[in-house]
């Protein structure tokens, strides 16, 4: 991780940490960066944020004050970003306007490649090396060599139609709940499902530009739970405010969470001989019940760092076809290079309905362990990771929960925070281990003042 960007993107406050400084200034190098030997061409999306169209003003700038040609795809997703610039010709990059659950005050700014992945640390450290003034400044375009924009919203339409195509049956009939999260999921979401013809009913789709992620989405999905079991759904699905997670809810109104998909669409891609190499791609956070789950099913698996960019980029290096985050971002490689939370959903229906089973039957063989996850803001990640007494203290959870459970301390790719999470037979187990860590932490000064 550098300075500015973490696992995913360049996250912050919006005109705090993130400015619209850096904004133009990354618009500058990247179109200068591909405009060296032809014209650079880039597509832009954004969330439903407020400053999500600051930023694209000020990238817009950026790029085209470079020389570079801007196609903006407005309101989207991540994942019809990818889609876009990976299945077009000519487009050097792609730049989506999120700061996926975060808070509406949040932004961020992920930079894809031209194939539609998370862009290289070759030049991510470029980009930063060009934001601290380590670099000449980029030349500025003149007379007809200024770039333009151009409204590109067929592009994000184009995507609705390929999500479509991949539906291999009808939802006639099918009651869908639909949580958009006040975000980028409310212009595409519900347009696919009425096409495949289920009955859709939707919350959380009406954005002001201050209520994406609040109290809905895929990490209030409590909203959605009780929404389902309200009105007798057979399904639901929540995206977080970029759409490229998906947390799925049961007809009885039960949360099946990343790991959970995992299993499911493991299993039923196995049972249709389209899990090659016979393995499935998961985090260090991927739950134990998981785990054994898939080794009674014969189905193997691999365990990388945190970050659906480390899950795909062991994917494309192994030729693994699906991988993915208890959190919700799961990657079906054969159709798209990232996270998709749209397109899980469309994966989970084709399997219900080729097997006539409602969700909580298909998800019913993980046994999810108890698992408690506390998140402490600290003045230097490295040196509270790092400290001798929290990794003693660590040492003797690890210890005294030996095969029944486990713990799992890491700094996070985003924030100034620690992560914390125990898996054990209990929750009061999870709580009281957990808290064991955070207290050497608060007592070492490394926690900062709530």
């Amino acid at each position: 991780m550098g300075k500015y960007f973490g696992t995913d993107g360049f996250r912050g406050e919006a005109n705090v940490n993130l400015t619209v400084q850096h904004a133009f200034q990354i618009g500058r190098f990247l179109g200068w960066y591909y405009g060296r030997e032809h014209k650079c061409k880039v597509a832009i999306g954004k969330d439903t944020r407020r400053s999500s169209y600051m930023f694209e003003d000020a990238l817009s700038a950026g790029f085209t004050a470079s020389g570079a040609d801007v196609y903006l795809l407005h309101v989207t997703t991540t994942p019809s970003v990818a889609y876009v610039v990976r299945t077009e010709e000519d487009f050097d990059c792609g730049i989506m306007i999120s700061a996926s659950h975060n808070p509406y005050y949040d932004n961020g700014i992920k930079i894809l490649n031209g194939r539609g992945e998370k862009m290289e640390e070759t030049v991510i450290e470029e980009i930063e090396r060009y934001l601290d003034g380590k670099m000449p400044e980029a030349p500025l375009a003149t007379r007809e060599n200024i770039g333009c924009t151009t409204d590109y919203s067929a592009g994000r339409n184009r995507y609705i139609g390929y999500l479509i195509t991949l539906a291999t049956r009808s939802f006639k009939n099918k009651r869908v709940g639909l949580d958009c999260s006040n975000g980028s999921a409310f212009t595409i979401a519900k347009s696919v499902f009425d096409a495949l013809g289920a009955k859709t009913y939707v919350i959380h789709n009406e954005p002001d530009g201050t209520n994406i992620n609040r109290d809905c989405g895929s990490t209030h999905i409590e909203a959605l739970q009780q929404f389902v079991f309200d009105h007798q759904l057979d399904v639901g699905f929540a995206y977080d405010g970029d759409a490229d997670r998906c947390i799925a809810v049961d007809e009885q109104g039960h949360v099946v969470d990343g790991d959970r998909i995992l299993y499911l669409c493991g299993l039923y891609m196995k049972e249709k001989g389209q899990l090659e190499t016979n393995t499935i791609v998961t985090t260090v956070m991927s739950n134990l019940g998981l785990y054994k789950a898939l080794d009674k099913a014969g189905v193997g698996y691999v365990k990388t760092a945190v970050g659906d960019k480390y899950v795909y980029e062991n994917m494309l290096e192994n030729g693994h076809r699906l991988g993915g985050e208890q959190s919700g971002h799961i990657i079906f490689s054969k159709y798209a290079s990232t996270g998709d939370g749209i397109l899980t959903s469309l994966k989970i229906m084709e399997e219900m309905l080729e097997r006539k089973q409602p969700l909580s039957q298909l998800a019913a063989p993980v046994t999810i362990y108890p698992q408690v996850l506390k998140n402490v803001r600290v003045y230097s990640k490295p040196e509270a990771q790092n400290d001798p007494d929290v990794q003693m203290e660590v040492g003797k959870v690890a210890a005294e929960l030996g095969d029944n459970g486990r713990i799992l301390v890491r700094e996070s790719g985003t924030e100034p925070v620690i992560r914390v999470m125990v898996e054990a037979e209990t929750a009061s187990i999870c709580e009281a281990q957990v808290d064991r860590v955070i207290d050497v932490l608060k007592r070492k000064g490394h926690v900062l003042p709530e």
